[in-house]
């Protein structure tokens, strides 16, 4: 054991083998980082009298050794003869939290919670934990509460702001990051973010001034940069986007970001330095080798180079196997192909492949292969059984709610009596937008429902309010239709003659289901109205769609992965015999 430091025999000579002295000083030598002699001190101290913050302070300082297990044998120790020690629970779950154990030490907060609910640490805390396993709106409430506890820091509020917006809630987002700025007038990030939310809103004018004010408070604030030259050549201001890049490059802001964005600019200029455009994405991937979009871009210049080529498909292919999406990339310049199924491209009709510029590669049964990745949630009994009324549902992007496919779903409500349609819009004009469209076909707005983003996990659990999913037209969901069908809801789709209006079908086709599929819009009425009103099959549907998922070539991994395989090898063969 350590002797006592000079400034400790002052008090040990006051109160000889005093637990409450000997305590007081391992706390002093653990801030002072000589968890060594806290240790030491606390152990005295511990001798003399049996503490649970004796034990809670004790586990701290083997923590602060790596002595994760002895730490965690201390803090359980504390626990054990004071529960109500909201500290011990604090730094246990830290400790918990740092050695990996993320769902324990989430247990182990909200438990300390309980206890202190005015903990400012343990709510930040929480939130992290939240953030890394993915479930971002449940993140919220904490950083709220934080707010609410006075903690009212630019900072804090920033972080709210950040969380907001990437969970699609862009109105409150916004207010936080005004909020931001009248705490902290000078910071910069304050604009950036801000600048960031109006550019994303399409209020271009506003966005500007907000990106302009960021840099002029911090000319080294990289991310405002990076936003203000995406304005810039959103607008097509491609001299003041270059501009800006160049300076910001030569004043040592030599991001991946800032590569690519003088990369796109170039080629957008169409000034034809199309080896300059290849060296600045180079020096993107240079400088972050994970940077997809200039992976994506190299692969995109692909018919535009000879003799360096190879050398970019070389520097793809790594890439490629690391996300696994090789089979979604194709060299326009060397084999001129795309990838289709008997269902997007049915094998047959006259000049079909003339609608193309590249020659289809057909997959033997699907373009898509479905992991769901947990099965859960799990399917839950038809909502229909339960709220007396059928709803109808389309959580794909917001994007593809175009007029027509907005009045045919008006005509489906209206043949329903009580149905009602849920919505994935993000809140503010645009459900304002949305609402008025189904009102001028006659659709009430007390029968839409809208959901903001989520959380996978609980975006899939958005279909245990569903019965039946309306695809999207002329651009139907893709992994939005196979997250409808794993959780239990049939999709009906209306098929048209291209490949982005086959999608429905296609995985429909796989399922055996593709009745459900509609050639006309009067059709695609009827089909939705009769499936909405047959409750028998819609319970059918929904305990045994699952299965069908599982059983069919869209979750058959194995044979997607042959016929993948196969169909590039053939494409590669022919190729050789016409060399």
């Amino acid at each position: 054991m350590q002797s006592p430091p000079p400034y400790a025999n002052g008090y040990l000579h006051k109160a000889p083998g005093h637990a409450g002295a000997n305590h007081l000083l391992g706390i002093i030598e653990l801030d002072a980082g000589n968890p060594e002699a806290a240790e030491s001190f606390i152990r005295l101290a511990l001798m003399e009298r049996n503490e649970a913050t004796f034990y809670s302070d004790l586990g701290l300082a083997l923590k602060a050794q790596r002595r994760y297990s002895q730490a965690e044998e201390s803090l359980r120790r504390a626990l054990e003869m004071n529960p109500s020690l909201a500290a011990a629970r604090r730094n246990r779950a830290r400790l918990l939290y740092e050695t990996g154990q993320r769902n324990t030490a989430e247990l182990e907060y909200r438990e300390a919670l309980k206890v202190d609910p005015d903990s400012v640490n343990a709510r930040l805390n929480l939130r992290r934990i939240l953030i890394g396993a993915g479930r971002k709106l449940e993140a919220i409430e904490p950083l709220r509460a934080v707010i609410e506890l006075g903690h009212k820091s630019a900072d804090v509020h920033s972080d709210l702001g950040i969380l907001l917006e990437e969970c699609g809630r862009s109105i409150e987002a916004e207010h936080e990051y005004r909020r931001v700025i009248e705490l902290q007038p000078d910071l910069a990030v304050g604009y950036s973010n801000l600048g960031g939310l109006l550019l994303s809103t399409n209020r271009r004018a506003q966005a500007e001034a907000s990106l302009r004010q960021a840099p002029a408070l911090d000319s080294n604030f990289i991310h405002a940069l990076h936003n203000l030259a995406l304005l810039l050549h959103v607008c097509r201001r491609f001299d003041e986007a270059e501009g800006l890049v160049r300076r910001a490059i030569h004043e040592g802001a030599r991001t991946a970001d800032m590569y690519n964005n003088l990369g796109n600019i170039l080629l957008a200029e169409n000034s034809g330095d199309i080896e300059e455009g290849l060296w600045s994405y180079r020096r993107s991937i240079e400088a972050d080798s994970d940077h997809i979009r200039a992976h994506s871009n190299l692969v995109y210049m692909l018919p535009c180079m000879y003799d360096d080529g190879y050398e970019i498909l070389k520097e793809c292919e790594r890439f490629s196997r690391r996300f696994e999406t090789a089979y979604l990339v194709h060299d326009a310049q060397y084999h001129n192909e795309r990838s289709a199924d008997p269902w997007l491209d049915p094998p047959g009709v006259p000049d079909a492949d003339s609608r193309y510029t590249e020659r289809s590669i057909h997959l033997p049964d699907t373009f898509w292969c479905y992991d769901p990745l947990d099965t859960e949630p799990v399917v839950n009994p038809l909502p229909a059984d339960e709220v007396g009324t059928v709803t109808f549902g389309c959580l794909n992007n917001p994007a593809k709610l175009t007029d027509r496919a907005i009045a045919l779903w008006a005509n489906v409500i209206a043949n329903v009596p009580d149905a009602r349609m849920i919505l994935w819009v993000a809140e503010g004009d645009a459900r304002k937008r949305v609402s008025s469209k189904f009102d001028a076909h006659g659709v009430d707005r007390s029968r839409l429902h809208f959901v903001d983003m989520q959380a996978r996990r609980d975006y899939l659990q958005a279909y245990h309010r569903i019965d039946v999913a309306l695809d999207t037209l002329p651009y139907n969901g893709h992994t939005t239709s196979l997250d409808a069908l794993w959780m239990g809801v049939p999709v009906v789709t209306r098929t048209g003659s291209a490949p982005t209006s086959r999608g429905g079908y296609a995985l429909l086709a796989n399922l055996g289901l593709p009745e459900l599929a509609a050639e006309s819009d009067e059709a695609f009425v009827k089909i939705a109205t009769q499936l909405a009103l047959d409750r028998t099959r819609l319970r059918t549907l929904r305990s045994g769609l699952r299965q069908r998922m599982e059983l069919s070539p869209l979750m058959d991994g194995a044979r997607f992965a042959r016929g993948v395989e196969a169909a590039f090898r053939q494409a590669w063969a022919e190729w050789c015999e016409a060399a």
